[in-house]
Formats: C-alpha cells, structure tokens, sequence
C-alpha cells in the first residue's frame, strides 16, 4: 500500500514539475537572453528517473 501511494505521489510530482516547465518557459527564455538558465530540466530528470526505478518494481 505504502509502495502505491509512494508511486503515486512521484507520478503526481512527476507532472507538476513538467507543468512548472511549461508554465516557466517564457521566463526561461528571457533569462537564457541575460545568460542566466533555470535548471528545471534536472528536476523533470531526477523525478522522471524515480518514478520508473518506482514503477519497475
């Protein structure tokens, strides 16, 4: 039960930082013009890398 809600909670956390991303993207673009990067792609990896080490067993 614990293992269900622990996989389900990094699925959920899993496509709340996709949607950060998304929802992010302009203010990336316009940082990435100051040459400064937002590293939302390392969370969207590391939770992304979770949830299927999760999953798989």
């Amino acid at each position: 039960m614990i293992d269900r809600a622990y996989t389900a909670s990094l699925f959920v956390l899993y496509q709340l930082s996709i949607a950060a991303g998304i929802v992010l993207m302009p203010l990336a673009l316009a940082m990435r013009q100051l040459g400064v990067s937002l590293p939302i792609h390392r969370v969207v990896e590391s939770l992304g890398m979770a949830y299927d080490e999760a999953n798989a067993v």
